[in-house]
């Protein structure tokens, strides 16, 4: 479900799952974040990160492993390793990034995305929240005003948007990013980390208080989750009661 290439200093790992539209379980978060280390150990100086056909990733998968317990904080753990590895990761966005997909994104440094790409969060249509860090990053990247369009609103964000807003650093397809990662891997690598942990010093380490944390589990073990779930397997729209 992964496939990795070496170009020089310049590592690609590619979500090979096509057939779910690289949409991600508890076993391809594990093999991603291996990977992510396996280039660092490795001696790659930049990491460009894309998906297979015409998807780069449609978010958690909702037919696996996605409600068990364990999954979220697999995830978490995943995303969390491609924010602190020391060398610059370049996400080349091929087409949707939609919830988890999205979260994969926005952990990268970069990101260079194709036109007919976009992003989107729909946690609130499914019943569930997303983590402090995801909503901190986001808003960060973005804007309050365009975060809370992605989150609150569930809207999604088309690739010239995001170029707008930041978030897309770049407009072009998998060869503008590793040409773009091979430039950079040519640059200072002890100037590149000290610049990515500052500009990842934004707020998203820090441990959400209590309340925040009561108020993501309380969504995640929710009525209106399931209600969710059931919904989409019977082909309807969900009727939310908050409980």
């Amino acid at each position: 479900m992964i496939g990795t290439s070496r170009d020089g200093d310049v590592v690609t790992i590619e979500l090979q799952r096509e057939d779910r539209r690289n949409a991600l379980n508890t076993e391809l978060c594990v093999l991603l974040r291996d990977a992510v280390d396996e280039a660092v150990a490795d001696g790659a100086r930049a990491i460009v990160l894309t998906g297979q056909g015409r998807a780069f990733c449609a978010g958690a998968d909702l037919s696996g492993d996605v409600y068990a317990d364990g999954f979220t904080d697999t995830l978490l753990e995943m995303v969390h390793s491609i924010d602190a590895a020391p060398v610059p990761v370049i996400a080349a966005i091929n087409g949707p990034a939609i919830g988890a997909g999205t979260q994969l994104a926005i952990a990268s440094d970069l990101r260079v995305v194709t036109p007919d790409a976009f992003f989107a969060i729909p946690a609130v249509k499914l019943g569930i929240s997303v983590d402090s860090w995801t909503v901190k990053r986001l808003a960060s990247l973005v804007g309050g005003g365009p975060a809370r369009t992605i989150l609150l609103g569930a809207e999604q964000i088309s690739a010239a948007d995001a170029y707008t807003f930041g978030l897309a650093n770049k407009i072009g397809d998998l060869a503008t990013a590793q040409e773009w990662a091979k430039r950079i891997a040519a640059l200072a690598p002890l100037s590149l980390r000290h610049l990515k942990m500052v500009f990842n010093d934004d707020g998203t380490q820090d441990e959400p208080p209590q309340d925040q944390l009561d108020a993501l589990h309380a969504a995640w073990s929710s009525e209106d989750m399931l209600e969710a779930s059931r919904a989409r397997q019977e082909k309807r729209t969900p009727t939310f009661r908050g409980r």
